[in-house]
């Protein structure tokens, strides 16, 4: 392999992690927050992306960076509305319910959005060009760097360490870290943790949001796009560890890698070297890379 393959295969690999972690993060959060394992971010992911193409559209061609940004943080935004209104119709029922009883109810949520998103835009696939400032690639030797890649990348860069700053420095970030840990001492210190589960949740479909908004031109919109990418948002978090931020970070990256070598040398199987890495992992740490074992 040359150096050339080798730069590309990084730059596959890490776009692929940073996009699989966009959509992974928020659900992350939510459940090492509020221990509900939402099925149906991928749907409001999804719902993100589509809100991106819509502003898109009425723009025009294609967008400058500030508005394919303006329209990411829009389309968090109002991701993070639909998610209060699913926290106070929903999620607030499912506290303390059986884990089985989670699954299908924000499974039949996902089936909701995959409706709504058939309904408002149709069946037919779109597409949005990014800016002209990201459209392209770089040269570096024989090396063909794609910007949108480069872009992304940078971007689960960056709101990895928005996410470690604000829980680990930050005194709300500390205090939802608590909260996740032992709700009932934080009620009986005085602390309003309903509005900090509610506070969370919305930040978390904010996270499901943006990520439709950033990932919006790196792959063709359809209703079948939330089952795409919370199939693999979820192994990202159960390798990474449950609810760990670091883990579900350095999970995708791994995954990626492995996914990216393994369409490599298995071009004709894609997706098999991703499912028997997850397995793997799992069998030799069934906690996850960050994740901590029962006792």
């Amino acid at each position: 392999m040359h150096a050339a393959d080798i730069a590309t295969l990084l730059v596959n690999s890490l776009t692929w992690a940073m996009a699989t972690f966009l959509v992974a993060a928020g659900l992350t959060l939510v459940f090492g927050t509020l221990h509900i394992l939402n099925f149906s971010h991928g749907g409001f992911f999804m719902i993100g992306a589509y809100l991106a193409y819509s502003l898109a559209q009425a723009i025009g061609g294609a967008p400058s960076v500030g508005v394919y940004l303006f329209g990411s943080l829009a389309a968090g935004v109002l991701v993070a509305l639909l998610g209060l209104v699913v926290d106070r119709l929903i999620l607030r029922r499912l506290a303390g319910v059986d884990d089985a009883y989670v699954l299908i109810a924000t499974y039949a949520l996902l089936l909701v959005c995959e409706g709504s998103t058939k309904l408002i835009w149709g069946l037919n696939y779109h597409s949005v060009m990014p800016p002209s400032v990201l459209d392209g690639a770089w040269l570096i030797g024989n090396a063909v760097l794609p910007k949108l890649s480069l872009f992304i990348i940078a971007a689960g860069v960056v709101v990895f360490s928005a996410l470690e700053y604000f829980l680990n420095r930050t005194k709300p970030g500390q205090l939802v870290k608590a909260i996740a840990a032992d709700p009932w001492m934080a009620r009986l210190l005085g602390v309003n943790v309903r509005l900090v589960y509610t506070a969370t949740v919305a930040l978390g479909f904010a996270l499901a949001g943006l990520a439709g908004g950033l990932l919006v031109s790196n792959q063709s919109l359809s209703p079948t796009l939330a089952s795409a990418f919370v199939i693999q948002a979820f192994g990202v978090i159960i390798v990474g560890g449950m609810g760990s931020i670091s883990g579900a970070f350095l999970g995708a990256i791994l995954l990626g890698f492995i996914d990216a070598v393994g369409q490599w040398v298995l071009p004709g199987l894609p997706g098999l070297p991703f499912f028997l890495a997850m397995t793997l992992i799992l069998l030799l740490r069934p906690q996850g890379l960050m994740g901590k074992a029962k006792h």
